[in-house]
């Protein structure tokens, strides 16, 4: 995962998670599995929630807070990446109105917009096809 490009300790507790039989674990208890700092659960926390790979929930009276890698993970990563890829062409995009689609760096620009544009389309088409899938293949026979 880190050689990805994945920061270490993210890389951690993500494996931690994936490979509980649960699929969850509180700070304090990922911290004590993985022998490192609260405050390095946070950071790691930090990183990978953004990205849809976990979740948090509060839970129980002292209101700690449970992270947890739920089974379709993965397409919610995919999506997210799909989000990103958008934010992507539509940046590309605006750098063409404001330096104009003659000039070089204007035409390198749209060329980026629009190949970003059909890798959302693409990704987008692979994630429904891959979720319709799974879902075919939970249905009991």
């Amino acid at each position: 995962m880190v050689e990805t490009g994945m920061p270490p300790m993210a890389a951690r507790v993500l494996v931690c998670l994936l490979t509980s039989d649960t699929g969850s674990h509180t700070a304090a208890e990922l911290a004590h599995r993985l022998r490192v700092s609260p405050a390095s659960i946070s950071k790691a926390v930090g990183q990978l929630e953004p990205m849809g790979i976990l979740t948090r929930e509060r839970e129980g009276p002292r209101r700690r807070e449970r992270y947890i890698i739920h089974d379709d993970v993965w397409y919610h990563t995919w999506t997210a990446s799909i989000r990103s890829m958008a934010r992507w062409a539509g940046i590309a995009r605006q750098g063409v109105g404001v330096l104009g689609s003659a000039t070089p760096a204007g035409t390198r620009l749209d060329r980026a917009s629009r190949f970003f544009q059909l890798l959302c389309q693409d990704m987008a088409e692979a994630a429904e096809r891959r979720r319709l899938d799974v879902t075919v293949m939970e249905r009991p026979e």
